[in-house]
């Protein structure tokens, strides 16, 4: 599913325009931005949780050369679904 299908489908159930459903959904994806940025945890109950995890340092290799490369630590946005997306998703 695209960004412009949801748009569709939220303006379609919720019975406002595409505009305004789009305009929803932007907020709803800039603030989860926002807090992540700020290393807050966003959780959506019944849906899931997103959160900043570290990726510790590691020895790469690069695939061309074949030389060894370190792969610095880095921050990267994690989802762990809830049980109730979980079960649905099961089904």
């Amino acid at each position: 599913m695209t960004k412009k299908e949801l748009i569709d489908i939220v303006a379609e159930e919720a019975e406002i325009t595409k505009k305004a459903a789009k305009i929803a959904i932007d907020s709803l994806l800039g603030a989860i931005e926002t807090s992540l940025t700020k290393g807050e945890e966003v959780s959506l109950t019944g849906f899931g949780t997103f959160k900043v995890k570290t990726r510790a340092a590691r020895n790469g290799v690069n695939p061309q050369t074949k030389a060894p490369v370190v792969i610095p630590e880095a921050k990267v946005p994690t989802f762990k679904p809830g049980k109730a997306l979980r079960d649905k998703v099961a089904e």
